[in-house]
């Protein structure tokens, strides 16, 4: 437990160094199982990614309550309802990057401009209704929003996405941001060409296997 714990720092830590967020924005997560209780470790409310010692991550329940010190990040509800509900996530993002969170405060789903969009599940990313952050409502929506998907936007406020791990879900994080990124650098030349059904299912059919390599 305490290496996950000195793992969530770090991870935390490498969401702001590459530019995921700033200050105390957004929150980051991980699955557990303490003395046979299944949960998670989370990141503080309010605090500094810099600052933060294994004393301050916050151990939770999947009944709400929990352990520590500290408060939980405010956003502990849609992690809890995620690992309830998505038993393959392991760990769970959520940042206020810049252009994720452009395009969230344009309300606009992400459509099929680029086939990597596949990588979160579907042929858009989805982006989830406004609700009053930390609440029960937001959690709802996103789950809604992340119904056959990895990655979702939340509207006026950011990204949300879950992974098999730490490493898997800041992976995931960087590369969402870069697709915002193209995105919205496409729009400002045009409107971008969106690729048809047909072409996102054979993609999605390829990345099966993707980056699998041969034992």
């Amino acid at each position: 437990m305490a290496e996950l714990r000195a793992e969530l720092i770090a991870t935390a830590r490498r969401m702001a160094a590459v530019g995921l967020n700033k200050g105390t924005a957004g929150n980051l997560s991980v699955r557990v199982d303490k003395n046979g209780e299944h949960g998670f470790l989370i990141t503080p409310t309010g605090m500094d990614y810099e600052t933060l010692t294994p004393s301050d991550i916050v151990f939770m329940r999947l009944d709400g309550s929990f352990e520590g010190r500290r408060k939980p990040s405010s956003e502990w509800r849609f992690h809890r309802d995620l690992y309830t509900a998505r038993p393959e996530a392991g760990a769970v993002l959520h940042a206020h990057s810049p252009f994720a969170t452009s395009l969230a405060c344009l309300r606009r789903e992400i459509p099929p401009f680029h086939y990597m969009i596949v990588r979160f599940g579907g042929d858009t990313i989805r982006c989830a209704g406004y609700a009053t952050f930390g609440t029960q409502e937001l959690s709802d929506a996103a789950l809604a929003a992340l119904d056959g998907r990895s990655a979702c936007l939340l509207a006026n406020h950011g990204m949300l996405l879950f992974g098999r791990d730490l490493k898997h879900a800041l992976d995931l994080g960087v590369e969402l941001e870069a697709l915002c990124e193209q995105y919205w650098r496409a729009c400002q030349m045009g409107e971008p060409v969106l690729l048809g059904a047909n072409e996102m299912r054979t993609v999605l059919e390829k990345f099966a296997g993707y980056g699998q390599q041969d034992a």
